[in-house]
């Protein structure tokens, strides 16, 4: 009798997180002794078999050109907004902050999920609470007066465009409003939600 696919890749999971965990831990003690091993092994067990991992709803397609575009346009929103953030600290204006309020496209946690983190990561911008019922996240902008709040605002909506774009289903991208496999997604413009106060 075979295990179901999704069950497959579960027990697949399992065995390279005690695996890691126990490479992890060899490593924290930096002696590679049996004894080390076994204990290394046993308490990975634990953690994952006590600790189980929630489930994560996927039923993307992941596309790595649209990945590699992910991660580059990441790297630049790193360097443009570092430097915006330096100056910003070295010159003699206060920044105007703001939390903006943004209602992004798809329901999927794991979308919402890897939208705040991308936007928390690019230096002058922090998700502060995300409602996944709504799929709304919350986001403090150090200087909103630079660019404004509905600027804010699209920036964050293209962050989850990539997201979508890199991996997302054919079906998720359409109830999303993205058209195609991966093809060129309608501009941003054309997916704000309505207008939010701040």
């Amino acid at each position: 009798m075979s295990l179901h696919p999704r069950r497959r890749g579960a027990v697949a999971f399992q065995v390279v997180a005690v695996l890691w965990l126990t490479l992890v831990w060899v490593g924290l003690w930096g002696t590679l002794s049996p004894a080390n091993v076994l204990a290394g092994l046993a308490i990975a067990l634990l953690v994952v078999r006590g600790l189980p991992m929630p489930s994560i709803d996927y039923h993307g397609h992941p596309r790595l050109g649209r990945l590699l575009l992910l991660a580059g346009r990441l790297v630049v929103d790193l360097v443009v907004a570092s430097t915006q953030v330096a100056l910003l600290a070295l010159g003699r204006r206060t920044p105007q902050s703001a939390v903006i309020r943004v209602r992004l496209r798809s329901q999927s946690d794991l979308y919402l999920t890897l939208t705040a983190q991308l936007v928390s990561l690019v230096p002058g911008s922090v998700v502060v609470e995300a409602h996944r019922i709504s799929g709304t996240l919350y986001v403090h902008v150090l200087d909103v007066a630079r660019t404004g709040i509905e600027a804010e605002r699209r920036a964050v909506l293209a962050v989850e465009e990539r997201v979508l774009l890199a991996l997302a289903s054919l079906d998720e991208l359409d109830r999303a409003g993205l058209t195609g496999q991966g093809s060129l997604a309608v501009p941003a413009s054309q997916h704000l939600p309505p207008k939010e106060e701040r």
